[in-house]
């Protein structure tokens, strides 16, 4: 009796742990606490919101809460399901991860709402995950089918988000910094959300508002490893060099990454005495080999006490990837379930926590715990 007593206690613990590492890990990239000390000094002329990505309404909202008395308007567009009440930006919903009609009407409008602006004005961007999708403007001789193609071969691919939004960038009329050349001679300052490895700005949304210095290059490698599906007008863009845009400096505000919400997380561990293991803010690969992977550290963890004694608690972010097939789960699925059937996983069992709302308007992840 005692024992199973003990063995109550010590998962209401790590249950109690997780739920605040999970909260201190949101609470790190939630803009209402973290954007209204990157805004830039306000404009003396207008000030005109636009945004893109499943944080794109909460982001707008903070900058109205920051702002209360400053006259801006714009446009954001998130993912169905994830708008929130916003007073003086216009918030817009779309389709992800696969972009529809409004995804094409959205990015259509953000492009007219900053067309026509003066030296004296300010675009303020809100860029986060999300946004490749939902800002859907096909470059010259493409239809939104071709895009909506394309993206499904891309979600199959088993390519790297990096190199996926190699391919996005290209087939665009908004990515690849056509959003900041459309918004001259106004001045424009981007303030992102990063959810992508080693926090690129031309991978967030597919850097509508950065310079593509490959803008121009030959993409056959990649048209060849998307198939005999990919749309014969968008392969004939992927192989064929085109004139790159001109080169321009961005001013772009990171405002949130895996790394600081990891080094939340970490900071709320340390103060239950629980040892953090930050295996980088980056990683890669698929999701199927990650999970085994962590599954072998836990297990050195709870035997050797290497490369920490427990009680500890393994954090990671980046971006992983699924071969898509009939029954396969996906990322966030992929990960415990390869951990669970790895060889050794050290008599770990699943502990889930209830689902909480995180920044995007997205329910949090389940998590794992591996007795220490």
């Amino acid at each position: 009796m005692d024992a199973i007593k003990a063995a109550d206690t010590q998962e209401g613990f790590a249950r109690r742990v997780l739920a605040d590492l999970f909260s201190a890990a949101v609470g790190a990239a939630d803009p209402m606490r973290v954007l209204a000390a990157a805004l830039p000094e306000r404009p003396l002329g207008r000030c005109i919101v636009v945004g893109a990505g499943k944080s794109a309404a909460v982001m707008a909202q903070a900058v109205e809460a920051a702002w209360p008395d400053l006259d801006l308007s714009g446009v954001v567009v998130t993912r169905y399901g994830h708008g929130v009440p916003t007073r003086r930006i216009k918030v817009l919903e779309a389709a992800h991860p696969v972009p529809d009609e409004a995804s094409e009407r959205a990015a259509r409008l953000i492009m007219a709402t900053v067309d026509g602006l003066g030296p004296d004005d300010l675009v303020l961007a809100l860029m986060s995950g999300g946004g490749s999708s939902l800002l859907a403007l096909p470059a010259d001789g493409l239809t939104l089918e071709d895009k909506r193609q394309v993206n499904r071969l891309l979600l199959a691919s088993g390519l790297g988000i990096n190199e996926m939004n190699q391919v996005r960038r290209r087939i665009s009329a908004v990515k690849g910094g056509r959003l900041a050349e459309a918004a001259r001679p106004a001045r424009l300052v981007t303030l992102a959300m990063s959810d992508v490895p080693g926090d690129d700005p031309r991978a967030i949304a597919s850097g509508p508002t950065v310079h593509d210095p490959d803008g121009g290059g030959d993409l056959s490698a990649l048209a060849e490893r998307l198939g005999p599906n990919l749309p014969e007008t968008a392969r004939r863009l992927l192989v064929r060099p085109t004139e790159p845009l001109a080169a321009f400096e961005a001013d772009y505000r990171m405002i949130a990454t895996p790394q600081m919400a990891l080094e939340a997380a970490a900071h709320a561990a340390r103060r239950y005495g629980v040892a953090p293991l930050l295996l980088g803010d980056a990683l890669e690969g698929e999701a199927r080999e990650a999970g085994i992977l962590m599954a072998g550290i836990a297990c050195s963890m709870r035997r050797h006490g290497h490369p920490l004694p427990g009680p500890a608690v393994i954090l990671s972010g980046g971006e992983f990837t699924v071969s898509v097939g009939a029954g396969i789960p996906g990322r966030g699925g992929q990960i415990p379930s390869s951990f669970f059937r790895s060889p050794s996983p050290c008599g770990a069992k699943p502990a889930s926590l209830p689902s909480r709302p995180t920044p995007t308007g997205s329910t949090g992840p389940r998590t794992l715990r591996v007795p220490s």
